[in-house]
Protein backbone atom coordinates (compact mmCIF):
# COMPACT_ATOMS: atom_id res chain seq x y z
CA UNK A 1 0.00 0.00 0.00
CA UNK A 2 1.38 3.64 -0.69
CA UNK A 3 2.64 4.94 2.30
CA UNK A 4 3.22 1.98 4.04
CA UNK A 5 6.76 0.39 4.95
CA UNK A 6 8.40 -2.48 3.11
CA UNK A 7 7.81 -6.29 4.52
CA UNK A 8 10.34 -7.32 6.79
CA UNK A 9 12.60 -10.29 5.83
CA UNK A 10 10.20 -12.68 7.49
CA UNK A 11 7.56 -11.02 5.65
CA UNK A 12 8.96 -11.03 2.80
CA UNK A 13 7.55 -14.72 2.27
CA UNK A 14 3.84 -15.56 3.48
CA UNK A 15 4.08 -19.02 5.00
CA UNK A 16 0.56 -20.12 5.75
CA UNK A 17 -1.84 -22.88 6.26
CA UNK A 18 -5.30 -22.90 4.30
CA UNK A 19 -6.65 -26.40 5.48
CA UNK A 20 -5.36 -29.07 3.49
CA UNK A 21 -3.22 -26.23 1.49
CA UNK A 22 0.37 -24.51 2.27
CA UNK A 23 0.09 -21.45 1.15
CA UNK A 24 2.82 -19.06 0.04
CA UNK A 25 3.13 -15.88 -1.03
CA UNK A 26 5.98 -13.49 -2.55
CA UNK A 27 5.19 -10.60 -0.83
CA UNK A 28 7.95 -7.45 -1.69
CA UNK A 29 5.08 -6.10 -4.47
CA UNK A 30 7.27 -2.58 -4.75
CA UNK A 31 10.01 -4.72 -5.90
CA UNK A 32 7.66 -6.78 -8.04
CA UNK A 33 8.46 -9.37 -5.89
CA UNK A 34 11.74 -9.91 -6.75
CA UNK A 35 13.76 -12.61 -5.11
CA UNK A 36 16.28 -12.03 -2.43
CA UNK A 37 18.62 -14.63 -0.87
CA UNK A 38 16.27 -14.18 2.14
CA UNK A 39 13.09 -15.28 0.33
CA UNK A 40 14.70 -18.35 -1.09
CA UNK A 41 15.63 -19.92 2.04
CA UNK A 42 12.38 -19.01 3.42
CA UNK A 43 10.86 -21.03 0.38
CA UNK A 44 12.83 -24.06 0.58
CA UNK A 45 12.26 -24.14 4.33
CA UNK A 46 8.58 -23.89 4.09
CA UNK A 47 8.90 -26.71 1.37
CA UNK A 48 11.33 -28.84 3.39
CA UNK A 49 8.47 -28.63 6.14
CA UNK A 50 5.84 -29.65 4.20
CA UNK A 51 6.96 -32.24 2.47
CA UNK A 52 6.51 -34.98 4.50
CA UNK A 53 3.67 -33.18 6.27
CA UNK A 54 0.71 -35.60 5.51
CA UNK A 55 -1.75 -32.48 6.55
CA UNK A 56 -0.38 -30.97 3.66
CA UNK A 57 -1.74 -32.14 0.47
CA UNK A 58 -1.00 -29.34 -2.24
CA UNK A 59 1.44 -26.44 -1.98
CA UNK A 60 0.21 -23.14 -3.92
CA UNK A 61 2.61 -20.33 -4.35
CA UNK A 62 1.47 -16.62 -5.68
CA UNK A 63 2.80 -13.06 -5.07
CA UNK A 64 1.37 -10.07 -3.37
CA UNK A 65 0.27 -6.67 -5.28
CA UNK A 66 -1.82 -7.87 -8.47
CA UNK A 67 1.08 -7.14 -10.83
CA UNK A 68 2.86 -10.04 -10.78
CA UNK A 69 4.25 -13.17 -9.25
CA UNK A 70 7.55 -12.72 -9.68
CA UNK A 71 9.78 -10.23 -11.89
CA UNK A 72 13.29 -12.15 -11.20
CA UNK A 73 16.30 -11.96 -8.86
CA UNK A 74 17.02 -9.12 -7.20
CA UNK A 75 19.23 -7.51 -9.40
CA UNK A 76 19.82 -4.34 -7.72
CA UNK A 77 21.81 -6.49 -5.33
CA UNK A 78 23.26 -8.69 -8.18
CA UNK A 79 24.81 -5.44 -9.64
CA UNK A 80 26.01 -3.90 -6.20
CA UNK A 81 27.95 -7.39 -5.71
CA UNK A 82 29.09 -7.51 -9.24
CA UNK A 83 30.65 -4.01 -8.54
CA UNK A 84 32.21 -4.68 -5.61
CA UNK A 85 33.66 -8.29 -5.60
CA UNK A 86 30.75 -10.68 -6.70
CA UNK A 87 30.96 -13.03 -3.65
CA UNK A 88 27.12 -13.43 -2.18
CA UNK A 89 25.69 -13.45 -5.65
CA UNK A 90 27.43 -17.21 -6.24
CA UNK A 91 25.41 -18.07 -2.80
CA UNK A 92 22.30 -16.71 -3.76
CA UNK A 93 22.42 -18.52 -7.12
CA UNK A 94 23.40 -22.07 -5.04
CA UNK A 95 20.60 -21.78 -3.22
CA UNK A 96 18.22 -20.41 -5.70
CA UNK A 97 18.67 -23.09 -7.92
CA UNK A 98 18.81 -25.71 -5.25
CA UNK A 99 14.95 -24.36 -5.07
CA UNK A 100 14.35 -24.86 -8.55
CA UNK A 101 15.47 -28.26 -8.63
CA UNK A 102 13.03 -29.70 -5.55
CA UNK A 103 10.13 -27.70 -6.94
CA UNK A 104 10.84 -29.73 -10.02
CA UNK A 105 10.85 -32.72 -7.78
CA UNK A 106 8.40 -32.05 -5.08
CA UNK A 107 6.61 -35.17 -4.22
CA UNK A 108 3.04 -33.44 -3.67
CA UNK A 109 1.20 -31.22 -6.31
CA UNK A 110 3.13 -27.50 -6.75
CA UNK A 111 0.44 -25.13 -8.39
CA UNK A 112 2.15 -21.76 -9.49
CA UNK A 113 -0.12 -18.84 -9.84
CA UNK A 114 1.37 -17.51 -12.85
CA UNK A 115 -0.54 -14.04 -12.86
CA UNK A 116 0.94 -11.01 -14.24
CA UNK A 117 4.49 -10.41 -14.92
CA UNK A 118 6.40 -13.74 -14.41
CA UNK A 119 10.68 -12.74 -15.31
CA UNK A 120 13.31 -14.82 -14.81
CA UNK A 121 13.84 -16.12 -10.97
CA UNK A 122 9.91 -16.33 -11.15
CA UNK A 123 10.03 -18.64 -14.00
CA UNK A 124 12.16 -20.42 -11.44
CA UNK A 125 9.71 -20.95 -8.81
CA UNK A 126 7.14 -21.69 -11.35
CA UNK A 127 7.43 -23.30 -14.37
CA UNK A 128 8.85 -26.37 -12.54
CA UNK A 129 6.14 -27.03 -11.12
CA UNK A 130 3.83 -30.09 -11.29
CA UNK A 131 0.33 -27.49 -11.81
CA UNK A 132 1.42 -24.13 -13.95
CA UNK A 133 -1.66 -21.71 -14.40
CA UNK A 134 -1.25 -18.18 -16.69
CA UNK A 135 -4.08 -15.64 -17.06
CA UNK A 136 -5.10 -13.31 -19.63
CA UNK A 137 -2.94 -10.98 -17.68
CA UNK A 138 0.53 -13.32 -17.91
CA UNK A 139 3.72 -12.19 -19.07
CA UNK A 140 6.24 -14.52 -19.05
CA UNK A 141 9.99 -14.03 -20.08
CA UNK A 142 13.47 -15.14 -19.86
CA UNK A 143 15.16 -11.63 -20.40
CA UNK A 144 18.82 -11.88 -19.01
CA UNK A 145 20.49 -11.36 -22.53
CA UNK A 146 19.31 -7.74 -22.37
CA UNK A 147 21.60 -7.81 -18.62
CA UNK A 148 24.65 -9.85 -20.13
CA UNK A 149 23.58 -13.10 -18.35
CA UNK A 150 22.49 -16.12 -19.63
CA UNK A 151 18.96 -17.79 -18.96
CA UNK A 152 19.15 -19.72 -15.88
CA UNK A 153 16.82 -20.99 -13.15
CA UNK A 154 16.35 -24.08 -15.38
CA UNK A 155 15.55 -21.73 -17.93
CA UNK A 156 17.82 -22.97 -20.89
CA UNK A 157 16.10 -27.17 -19.71
CA UNK A 158 12.33 -25.69 -20.35
CA UNK A 159 13.16 -23.77 -23.56
CA UNK A 160 15.36 -26.19 -25.07
CA UNK A 161 12.14 -28.37 -25.37
CA UNK A 162 9.88 -25.51 -26.90
CA UNK A 163 8.82 -26.84 -30.11
CA UNK A 164 10.90 -26.70 -32.78
CA UNK A 165 13.07 -23.45 -32.08
CA UNK A 166 10.48 -21.22 -30.39
CA UNK A 167 12.80 -21.86 -27.49
CA UNK A 168 15.48 -20.33 -28.82
CA UNK A 169 13.82 -17.25 -29.92
CA UNK A 170 12.74 -16.68 -26.75
CA UNK A 171 16.51 -17.11 -25.21
CA UNK A 172 17.70 -15.02 -27.29
CA UNK A 173 15.55 -12.03 -27.68
CA UNK A 174 14.17 -12.09 -24.11
CA UNK A 175 10.33 -11.43 -25.30
CA UNK A 176 7.38 -12.32 -23.12
CA UNK A 177 4.76 -14.16 -24.30
CA UNK A 178 1.32 -14.58 -23.06
CA UNK A 179 -0.74 -17.33 -21.89
CA UNK A 180 -1.33 -19.22 -24.33
CA UNK A 181 2.45 -19.14 -26.18
CA UNK A 182 3.46 -19.97 -22.93
CA UNK A 183 1.25 -23.14 -22.87
CA UNK A 184 2.63 -23.94 -26.26
CA UNK A 185 6.00 -23.07 -25.47
CA UNK A 186 6.11 -25.66 -22.36
CA UNK A 187 6.17 -23.03 -19.25
CA UNK A 188 2.80 -23.38 -18.31
CA UNK A 189 -0.45 -25.88 -18.52
CA UNK A 190 -3.81 -24.16 -17.56
CA UNK A 191 -5.14 -20.37 -18.49
CA UNK A 192 -7.87 -19.66 -15.32
CA UNK A 193 -9.20 -16.05 -15.72
CA UNK A 194 -7.53 -13.71 -13.45
CA UNK A 195 -10.70 -12.85 -11.53
CA UNK A 196 -11.04 -17.10 -10.99
CA UNK A 197 -7.87 -17.59 -8.56
CA UNK A 198 -9.72 -16.60 -5.57
CA UNK A 199 -12.23 -19.13 -6.16
CA UNK A 200 -9.86 -21.53 -7.25
CA UNK A 201 -7.34 -21.30 -4.39
CA UNK A 202 -10.00 -21.48 -1.98
CA UNK A 203 -11.09 -24.99 -3.63
CA UNK A 204 -7.03 -26.37 -3.20
CA UNK A 205 -7.98 -25.70 0.56
CA UNK A 206 -10.10 -28.79 0.32
CA UNK A 207 -10.08 -30.36 -3.12
CA UNK A 208 -7.51 -32.15 -5.10
CA UNK A 209 -5.58 -29.63 -8.03
CA UNK A 210 -6.97 -32.06 -10.71
CA UNK A 211 -10.85 -31.58 -9.40
CA UNK A 212 -10.70 -27.51 -9.16
CA UNK A 213 -8.91 -27.07 -12.13
CA UNK A 214 -11.37 -28.78 -14.30
CA UNK A 215 -13.89 -26.15 -12.71
CA UNK A 216 -11.80 -23.27 -13.64
CA UNK A 217 -9.35 -23.80 -16.14
CA UNK A 218 -10.80 -22.32 -19.39
CA UNK A 219 -9.03 -23.02 -23.55
CA UNK A 220 -6.76 -20.22 -24.19
CA UNK A 221 -7.05 -18.04 -26.93
CA UNK A 222 -5.13 -18.47 -30.26
CA UNK A 223 -1.29 -16.80 -29.52
CA UNK A 224 0.87 -15.78 -31.42
CA UNK A 225 4.31 -17.71 -31.96
CA UNK A 226 2.51 -20.72 -33.62
CA UNK A 227 1.71 -18.28 -37.30
CA UNK A 228 5.59 -17.38 -36.80
CA UNK A 229 6.82 -20.88 -36.85
CA UNK A 230 8.31 -21.13 -40.43
CA UNK A 231 10.63 -18.56 -40.23
CA UNK A 232 11.39 -18.97 -36.26
CA UNK A 233 12.50 -22.68 -37.21
CA UNK A 234 14.01 -21.68 -40.56
CA UNK A 235 16.32 -18.63 -39.11
CA UNK A 236 17.09 -19.90 -35.78
CA UNK A 237 18.04 -23.08 -36.78
CA UNK A 238 21.43 -21.80 -38.21
CA UNK A 239 24.69 -22.74 -36.48
CA UNK A 240 25.82 -19.31 -34.80
CA UNK A 241 24.33 -16.37 -33.39
CA UNK A 242 25.14 -14.25 -36.68
CA UNK A 243 23.96 -16.78 -38.95
CA UNK A 244 21.04 -16.26 -37.06
CA UNK A 245 20.68 -12.65 -37.61
CA UNK A 246 21.39 -12.84 -41.41
CA UNK A 247 19.01 -15.13 -42.10
CA UNK A 248 16.41 -12.93 -39.99
CA UNK A 249 17.62 -9.93 -41.87
CA UNK A 250 17.23 -11.42 -45.29
CA UNK A 251 13.34 -13.18 -44.50
CA UNK A 252 10.94 -11.45 -46.27
CA UNK A 253 9.05 -11.24 -42.89
CA UNK A 254 8.74 -7.78 -41.05
CA UNK A 255 8.55 -9.69 -37.66
CA UNK A 256 11.50 -11.11 -38.49
CA UNK A 257 13.62 -8.10 -39.31
CA UNK A 258 12.22 -6.79 -36.27
CA UNK A 259 13.51 -9.32 -33.97
CA UNK A 260 16.86 -8.78 -35.83
CA UNK A 261 16.93 -5.41 -34.82
CA UNK A 262 16.08 -6.82 -30.83
CA UNK A 263 18.73 -9.20 -30.53
CA UNK A 264 21.39 -6.92 -32.16
CA UNK A 265 20.29 -4.53 -29.02
CA UNK A 266 21.12 -7.80 -26.35
CA UNK A 267 24.74 -8.16 -25.11
CA UNK A 268 27.14 -9.75 -27.74
CA UNK A 269 28.65 -12.33 -25.23
CA UNK A 270 25.56 -12.83 -23.91
CA UNK A 271 23.85 -13.97 -27.03
CA UNK A 272 26.78 -16.39 -27.89
CA UNK A 273 26.70 -17.92 -25.11
CA UNK A 274 23.05 -18.63 -24.57
CA UNK A 275 23.20 -20.40 -28.17
CA UNK A 276 25.48 -22.56 -26.86
CA UNK A 277 23.27 -22.82 -23.36
CA UNK A 278 20.17 -23.44 -25.34
CA UNK A 279 22.26 -26.11 -27.47
CA UNK A 280 23.78 -27.97 -24.92
CA UNK A 281 21.20 -28.37 -22.66
CA UNK A 282 19.11 -29.87 -25.58
CA UNK A 283 20.73 -32.90 -25.05
CA UNK A 284 21.09 -32.94 -21.58
CA UNK A 285 19.44 -35.73 -19.42
CA UNK A 286 18.22 -33.63 -16.58
CA UNK A 287 17.41 -30.76 -14.76
CA UNK A 288 20.01 -30.68 -12.52
CA UNK A 289 22.51 -31.30 -14.73
CA UNK A 290 21.36 -27.69 -16.52
CA UNK A 291 21.20 -26.14 -13.75
CA UNK A 292 25.19 -26.98 -12.89
CA UNK A 293 25.75 -25.61 -16.50
CA UNK A 294 23.55 -22.86 -15.92
CA UNK A 295 25.48 -21.46 -12.27
CA UNK A 296 28.76 -22.06 -14.35
CA UNK A 297 27.31 -19.12 -16.48
CA UNK A 298 26.03 -17.20 -14.04
CA UNK A 299 29.15 -17.34 -11.95
CA UNK A 300 31.02 -16.21 -15.05
CA UNK A 301 28.87 -13.25 -16.34
CA UNK A 302 29.92 -11.84 -12.53
CA UNK A 303 33.00 -11.76 -13.90
CA UNK A 304 31.64 -9.66 -17.16
CA UNK A 305 31.57 -5.96 -17.41
CA UNK A 306 28.30 -6.49 -19.63
CA UNK A 307 26.72 -7.70 -16.45
CA UNK A 308 27.14 -4.45 -14.40
CA UNK A 309 26.40 -2.19 -17.57
CA UNK A 310 23.79 -4.21 -18.64
CA UNK A 311 21.05 -3.90 -14.97
CA UNK A 312 22.68 -0.07 -15.30
CA UNK A 313 20.99 0.89 -17.96
CA UNK A 314 17.73 -1.42 -17.86
CA UNK A 315 16.91 -0.89 -14.16
CA UNK A 316 19.43 1.42 -12.26
CA UNK A 317 19.67 4.44 -14.74
CA UNK A 318 16.92 3.15 -17.11
CA UNK A 319 18.68 5.17 -20.70
CA UNK A 320 17.87 1.52 -22.40
CA UNK A 321 21.58 2.20 -23.77
CA UNK A 322 23.70 -0.03 -22.86
CA UNK A 323 27.66 0.17 -23.86
CA UNK A 324 28.87 -3.72 -24.13
CA UNK A 325 32.12 -4.92 -24.33
CA UNK A 326 32.49 -6.25 -26.79
CA UNK A 327 30.65 -4.19 -28.68
CA UNK A 328 29.49 -6.70 -31.39
CA UNK A 329 29.19 -10.23 -32.43
CA UNK A 330 31.45 -10.97 -34.44
CA UNK A 331 34.60 -9.56 -31.63
CA UNK A 332 33.12 -12.36 -29.22
CA UNK A 333 35.79 -15.09 -29.60
CA UNK A 334 35.53 -18.61 -28.74
CA UNK A 335 37.09 -18.39 -25.34
CA UNK A 336 34.70 -15.79 -24.24
CA UNK A 337 32.27 -17.99 -24.55
CA UNK A 338 34.32 -20.85 -23.23
CA UNK A 339 34.53 -19.08 -19.99
CA UNK A 340 31.04 -19.49 -19.62
CA UNK A 341 31.25 -23.46 -18.84
CA UNK A 342 34.61 -23.37 -16.65
CA UNK A 343 34.12 -24.12 -12.95
CA UNK A 344 33.69 -20.92 -11.17
CA UNK A 345 36.52 -20.29 -8.31
CA UNK A 346 34.62 -21.05 -5.21
CA UNK A 347 33.71 -24.76 -6.98
CA UNK A 348 30.97 -25.92 -9.03
CA UNK A 349 26.98 -26.53 -8.08
CA UNK A 350 26.84 -30.34 -7.83
CA UNK A 351 23.72 -30.50 -8.24
CA UNK A 352 23.64 -33.71 -10.88
CA UNK A 353 25.58 -35.68 -8.49
CA UNK A 354 22.93 -35.35 -6.02
CA UNK A 355 19.71 -36.25 -8.69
Amino acid sequence: MTGSPPPTEDETVLVRRDGRAGRLTLNRPRALNALTHAMVRRLDTALTAWRDDPAVTTVVIDGAGGRGLCAGGDIRAIHEDARTGGTASPAFWRDEYRLNARIARYPKPYVAFMDGIVMGGGVGVSAHGGVRIVTERSRVAMPETGIGLVPDVGGTWLLSRAPGELGTHLALTGAAVGAADAVLCGLADHLVPSGRLPLLAAELATTDASVALRRHATAPPEGELAAHREWIDGCYAADTVEEIVDRLSAHGHQAAKQTAETILSKSPTALKATLAAVRRARGTATLEEVLDAEYRASCAALRTPDLVEGIRAQVVDKDRTPKWVPAELGLVTDADVARFSEVPEGGDLGLSRRA
